[in-house]
């Protein structure tokens, strides 16, 4: 059910981590006395805050509950990044970034809805708090490094050696645009990244677990909802979306705001 049409005034701010400050924005709950742990976004490998679009103002009204979306460090309106990834970064963002965001807003108790390697983050942040985190949501994440995937990426890095896609960037990322691009292409291609997966993260995760996976996602097969819901220490349910690709909360909008209002009612959350 909506709350009301009157789309949430999104307020944003900078947050100190030890490595640079992190662009976060946050849409109010639609209903501020009804509202419950608010819901946080974290974002695919070229994404940012911006690229969600009105995607968190329609969850925030969908759900009644506040949500948090940041830039990661070195993307969108973010400080650049110091550095290259290393290949522990998926499990680094919980640790580093989301832990300065969740006590800069003083969250207790959240949610996390992660898409493509953000649902990698969403999972690592749901083992690293606990019972803080008490609820995932994945879209399109990958749990291993599949052929796939690999694929994917090398078809999306030719595409970029044209200009004018590297130019679609940098009006997300400004001068940020490369070290985004090589953070995704070079890392995932990688030998040090090749046997990364959470199989061992997933039996810490005791939360509540969603996964959404668009069947035709060109980034990852259904096998990686499948070993997400297998592996996953607490209640884990997938949800197949049908001729959908790598990004089902623009291709199936409403679809998506449903499968979460439906999951947080029956458990409670």
């Amino acid at each position: 059910m909506m709350v009301d049409h009157a789309a949430p005034v999104p307020a944003s701010c900078l947050i100190p981590t030890a490595l640079g400050r992190i662009h976060a924005r946050i849409w109010p709950a639609g209903d501020a006395q009804a509202a419950g742990a608010p819901i946080v976004l974290l974002h695919d490998s070229l994404g940012c805050v911006d690229l969600w679009r009105d995607f968190p103002a329609k969850l925030a009204q969908s759900t009644g509950r506040a949500v948090i979306a940041y830039d990661r460090l070195g993307f969108g309106q973010s400080d650049p990044h110091p550095g290259h990834l290393l290949p522990d970064f998926v499990a680094n963002e919980a640790e580093d970034a989301f832990a300065a965001l969740a006590n800069h807003f003083e969250l207790p108790r959240f949610l996390v809805f992660g898409h493509s390697v953000g649902g990698g983050m969403a999972v690592s942040v749901a083992a690293a708090f606990g019972q803080r985190c008490i609820g995932v949501m994945t879209e399109s994440a990958q749990e291993f490094v599949e052929d796939r995937t690999l694929e994917g990426i090398r078809v999306a890095g030719e595409q970029f050696k044209d200009p004018a896609q590297l130019d679609r960037l940098k009006r997300y990322h400004g001068e940020k645009a490369q070290w985004v691009l090589d953070a995704w292409v070079k890392t995932w291609q990688s030998a040090e990244f090749a046997d990364w997966n959470l199989d061992a993260v997933l039996p810490r995760v005791t939360a509540p677990l969603l996964a959404i996976h668009g069947e035709n996602d060109e980034y990852g097969s259904m096998r990686h909802p499948e070993k997400l819901v297998a592996l996953a220490g607490g209640p884990a349910s997938m949800l197949p979306m049908p001729g959908c690709g790598h990004v089902p909360h623009r291709e199936r909008e409403d679809a998506v705001l449903e499968a979460v209002r439906e999951f947080l009612s029956p458990n409670g959350i």
